[in-house]
């Protein structure tokens, strides 16, 4: 009796510690972060007990890390998405990740996780911060996804607000393109955004790339880009972009022709092995020619 009932009152110390750490400061703190890309905010933790002397405490000893006032890193490296997340904490949920931060997040263009993050919020609201680009717009319910656990907008939403970014219309023809090439915006989405939106900046540049002849060309480097516009010049058809008609991903392709144009340089390849490496993938007259 006296072993089983000692047994008993250790199992019940067990729970209470189990209990006890589940409610303590560090675990709140880590599951919310958990769900947040590894970012919480001061307006978040506060409802849920934790005091602003133990957010100091740990603002000093480097376990929590201020990204914006009142929003923190928990640790000291931050996850790819952690810069994104801390700016819409920082807004308090009244943003959208938009332009050249949206356009990352699906994969369309390359963006430094560590540069100022873009966001939408609505016309009504006059909100500035630091390290932010903050653009205003109304959207609609339709242009807002979500994305890694972020509200993000639309592809075709994207697409539309980086026209008025993007200064070159080959580098824009070419976030069009691969946001065609991975099924995320369709030319009919893109024309409802022109309808909904005839006032915008960037419109125009928009109509001029989805009335292109064959449509907007997939590119993925300056290199490319240049060709393309040779091709335009000189009234060159019948090709391509970035084609795996023959296997391996080529850059222009005819394929009636059996033929390929390679552009060679150090912006299109990921290294020097690729660079070599995509000179010996080709089994057909194939002619390469060298960006400078």
């Amino acid at each position: 009796m006296v072993e089983g009932g000692t047994d008993a009152k250790r199992r019940v110390v067990r729970r209470m510690h189990v209990q006890l750490s589940a409610q303590s400061p560090d675990r709140i703190i880590w599951e919310l972060a958990s769900r947040q890309n590894g970012v919480v905010a001061r307006w978040q933790l506060l409802p849920l007990g934790i005091t602003r002397d133990q957010i100091s405490t740990r603002l000093s000893q480097g376990r929590l890390v201020e990204l914006h006032r009142g929003v923190y890193l928990v640790g000291a490296v931050p996850s790819e998405h952690a810069h994104s997340q801390a700016a819409l904490l920082a807004l308090k949920g009244v943003a959208s990740l938009s332009c050249f931060t949206a356009a990352h997040l699906w994969r369309a263009r390359n963006y430094s996780a560590t540069a100022f993050p873009w966001v939408t919020v609505p016309t009504d609201r006059r909100i500035e911060r630091p390290r932010i680009h903050v653009v205003r717009a109304d959207l609609r319910d339709a242009d807002i996804r979500m994305r890694h656990d972020m509200r993000v907008t639309s592809p075709p939403r994207t697409v539309l607000d980086c026209a008025a970014l993007i200064h070159d219309d080959y580098e824009y023809e070419a976030l069009v393109g691969e946001m065609k090439y991975r099924g995320l915006a369709n030319e009919g989405e893109l024309e409802e955004q022109v309808r909904r939106n005839p006032r915008k900046r960037g419109v125009p540049r928009l109509r001029r790339v989805l009335a292109l002849p064959g449509g907007p060309r997939r590119t993925l480097s300056k290199g490319e880009r240049a060709f393309l516009r040779l091709l335009r010049e000189e009234g060159i058809n019948g090709y391509e972009t970035n084609s795996k008609a023959f296997g391996p991903e080529l850059d222009f392709v005819w394929e009636s022709l059996r033929f390929a144009v390679e552009v060679d340089g150090w912006d299109g390849h990921s290294g020097r092995v690729a660079f070599e490496r995509d000179r010996l993938k080709i089994g057909l007259n194939c002619r390469q020619k060298t960006s400078k």
